[in-house]
């Protein structure tokens, strides 16, 4: 907390020479002041598993890559701001704002993304307010791999974390211990938050609008939002060179009875009067967030908008969307409706963005709702798959003429040939669901590869899944992938890649998506139907992106990768000239969002296993899925199946 700056119970008086500061909350969320330091890893594990975390926390130095060059104090603008006009709210973004000086020439900066040294529970907020400008593609690649491999790692940590405490007390407990704070203030205690050391106005990099975050902490540890309860993050004036507070962000997310919505327009109620029922008690001030919107205003300061929705099929009962940059336009005092005075403020988007994120969230609502009688303007049909999947599988096209999905047969699972099922499949003999311990578990290197909810907990070289010899139930954590598509997918036409695949749904990172079938080629079949000038992919050929997923090595770096089931290089070939499924669509990327894991079900044949996909990330509906195929992109664009 800052010095002068204190939070207090509005029943308490406030300290003499201190600012009561009154939060905008949520009622739902829990502070990580409260949360004591969970015990990960246990204190004595079994011997000879070279798969358990290390016991020793990382201590590796910061990222200091220094390879941007325009950063601009915003705290030092205050100077000579005064006489600054406001811009025009509807202006496009303009990185040369008029209220910001640069740093002298000669100065170097360190990288404002760059990782903090681990650091103490209290560790205060910097008051270094700092925009960065003109970023080339491969400035932005670099700061989006940091920003996602720290959610990354969250997210790991976090499943980790709730399935050691649903192996205690029973699924769900983990949900109701929070583990998304626990594992937010573990990784605070260790130095793994980002822009502790700076505070990032404007546009943030590595964030896209539209990025959608299950947990308010998620906002926390990248810095986008520093504030896990308040919903006005700010600098505030005790901080600043002259006493003066700016905002940085806001999460709209219903919590006052005021606020009028309308997307681009936002009526927004500040902060305090809230009784611990959250319900108007008393007039609001124009302190703290009220003051520094205000100040926002006077300054023509552009401020982050994240809204927090409530969404269907999703994890958490609300998910947060960033929805890019605003600017406050106008501020007055009102009563409200409760009675009690309320400071508002009307924010207007700024024109030039990407599309809003909570609009592409209803749209893609809307999609899936609709009946499945005539296909709207565009879509050349509402179910390629013809029912062979759980879900149906939409094409869409309003670019061109090309219908090219339509001319092959769907298939819904890989077709292997028959001397792969020789040997039968030897099963678990449990009857609820699997543990770490029986058959199956053992199989997988002593841990059953899913949690409670189905998600992967970590990448390996080659997952085992319950069978049909297998006597547990259907619903038995450790049948995940086998029972196919659940995610509702669209095959759509690109001007950039041709045929690409998107999501409609929210995918979870760890989730699974479906698999990439085909018709299983030996070696040297594969051939023949290569010099044929017929489709084939190679499995061996796919990235390992699974040593990512689960790696845990930033906190502990005795963390071993899971070297166990292994498997022999892959040498087979799918066939997909004839017969293919949706996954067949999906486009390269260097940096995916979807990874291939390798997974057995209904046979012991280790050099034919299934393509399974999982998210790497947290997709947001009509959000474009990309994989790694390990080959050079100029070869990638030879293949028919994208094009």
């Amino acid at each position: 907390m800052a010095p002068g700056v204190s939070l207090h119970d509005p029943n308490l008086p406030p300290e003499p020479g201190n600012l009561v500061i009154q939060v905008k909350s949520e009622p739902v969320e829990e502070s990580i002041s409260d949360i004591q330091t969970p015990d990960l890893i246990p204190s004595s594990p079994p011997a000879n598993d070279p798969n358990l975390l290390a016991l020793e926390p990382s201590h590796s130095p910061s990222d200091n890559s220094d390879i941007y060059s325009e950063f601009y104090h915003l705290s030092e603008m205050f100077r000579t701001a005064f006489s600054q006009q406001i811009q025009d709210p509807q202006q496009p973004l303009n990185s040369n704002t008029s209220a910001i000086v640069p740093y002298p020439d000669g100065e170097t900066q360190e990288s404002p993304l760059a990782v903090t040294p681990p650091t103490l529970r209290d560790q205060k907020r910097s008051n270094e307010l700092v925009r960065v400008t003109n970023l080339t593609t491969e400035d932005e690649r670099y700061f989006r791999a940091i920003i996602r491999r720290t959610r990354m790692f969250y997210d790991a940590l976090r499943l980790y974390m709730m399935l050691q405490e649903e192996k205690k007390s029973g699924p769900g407990s983990g949900r109701r211990a929070r583990m998304d704070v626990k594992a937010a203030t573990l990784m605070r205690i260790h130095g793994l938050w980002l822009n502790r050391d700076k505070r990032v106005a404007g546009s943030f990099p590595g964030v896209y609008i539209g990025d959608i975050f299950h947990f308010r902490m998620e906002l926390c540890i990248i810095g986008l939002h520093g504030q896990p309860q308040a919903g006005i993050d700010f600098l505030p004036s005790t901080q600043s060179c002259n006493g003066e507070s700016i905002a940085t962000s806001i999460v709209v997310s219903g919590g006052y009875e005021d606020d009028e919505d309308r997307g681009d327009t936002l009526i927004y109620t500040g902060h305090g009067g809230l009784d611990k029922l959250y319900r108007m008690s008393k007039h609001q001030k124009l302190e703290g967030g009220n003051l520094a919107l205000e100040r926002s205003m006077h300054y023509g300061m552009e401020v982050r908008v994240i809204r927090g929705l409530k969404y269907e099929g999703s994890v958490t009962t609300k998910v947060y969307v960033y929805d890019g940059l605003y600017r406050v336009v106008d501020c007055w005092f009102d009563v409200g409706k409760s009675g009690f005075g309320v400071y508002k403020f009307r924010l207007i988007r700024i024109e030039g963005q990407p599309e809003m994120g909570s609009t592409i969230l209803r749209y893609a609502q809307t999609l899936r709702k609709m009946p499945l009688q005539v296909p709207p303007a565009g879509y050349l049909t509402l179910d390629l798959s013809k029912k062979k999947e759980n879900v149906p599988v939409f094409v869409f096209n309003d670019i061109d003429s090309d219908n090219d999905p339509l001319n092959y047969d769907y298939l819904p699972r890989t077709i292997f040939p028959p001397f792969v099922y020789a040997g039968g499949n030897m099963g678990c003999n449990c009857v609820t669901s699997c543990n770490d311990e029986c058959s199956c578990g053992i199989k997988n290197g002593g841990e059953i590869a899913y949690d409670y909810n189905g998600f992967l907990l970590r990448g390996k070289p080659l997952v085992y899944e319950c069978g049909k010899n297998c006597t547990c139930p259907p619903d038995c954590r450790n049948r995940v992938s086998q029972k196919g598509l659940k995610i509702r997918l669209e095959i759509f036409r690109s001007m950039e890649t041709g045929w690409g695949v998107r999501t409609l749904d929210l995918i979870h990172a760890g989730g699974f998506i479906c698999e990439y079938v085909g018709i299983v080629l030996t070696k040297e079949q594969a051939q023949v139907f290569t010099m044929n000038g017929d489709s084939v992919i190679y499995p061996g050929q796919f990235t390992d992106k699974w040593v990512e997923w689960g790696d845990l090595s930033q906190m502990y770096p005795q963390y071993v990768k899971p070297t166990y089931p292994s498997i022999p290089p892959l040498d087979y070939a799918l066939d997909v000239s004839e017969m293919r499924n949706v996954a067949c669509y999906i486009c390269h990327c260097p940096t995916p969002n979807v990874m291939v894991q390798f997974v057995m079900y209904d046979h012991n044949n280790v050099m034919f296993p299934h393509l399974m996909l999982f998210a790497m990330e947290n997709i947001p509906p009509m959000r474009e899925l990309c994989l790694d195929y390990g080959v050079p992109d100029d070869y990638y664009r030879k293949l028919a199946i994208c094009m």
